[in-house]
């Protein structure tokens, strides 16, 4: 199955700055037996959305984002993805930031977004490696499930 890590960072996309948190998700990804596209764009509403919609209609079931979740005045992925988003998924944010909050006070400034792109997954994850590695962690449980419900897969659920 084709997902995608959308990098957003100024630096990564000019290319004065490593990608880690992209690379990290990228192998822990594939370590899952996914098919991995990558994508980086600067920190710019326009160009994440637009990145977003393109990996939905190239067929990528899950784009995960790293980068521009905070409270900086660049940081803008949230909003960017809030208007390409058919359905918004709170629980999962909810459940990255409820994780991460155990770790560092720093993740109450997370203002990450999870929800569907067509029939694409979309979570908003931080920009740095640890945040990546502990959210890709929570998500990664329920993911399968929810990429089955995604593409009208048999799920077990008993129907009523």
């Amino acid at each position: 199955m084709k997902v995608a890590v959308l990098t957003v960072s100024d630096g990564v996309a000019e290319g004065s700055r490593e990608d880690r948190s992209g690379d990290l998700l990228d192998e822990l990804l594939a370590g899952e037996g996914y098919e991995v596209e990558r994508r980086v764009v600067p920190d710019e509403g326009a160009e994440i959305a637009r990145a977003i919609e393109v990996l939905d209609e190239g067929g990528a079931r899950l784009v995960l984002t790293t980068g521009g979740t905070g409270v900086a005045p660049r940081d803008v992925t949230p909003e960017a993805t809030a208007t390409v988003l058919d359905r918004t998924a709170p629980g999962i944010a909810e459940a990255i930031r409820s994780d991460a909050i155990g770790r560092t006070p720093h993740a109450m400034l997370s203002r990450g977004l999870a929800g569907v792109c067509g029939r694409t997954l979309v979570v908003n994850l931080p920009g740095s490696p640890g945040g990546c590695r502990d959210g890709f962690a929570v998500v990664r449980p329920a993911l399968a499930h929810a990429l089955d419900l995604l593409s009208d897969q048999p799920t077990g659920h008993i129907q009523t």
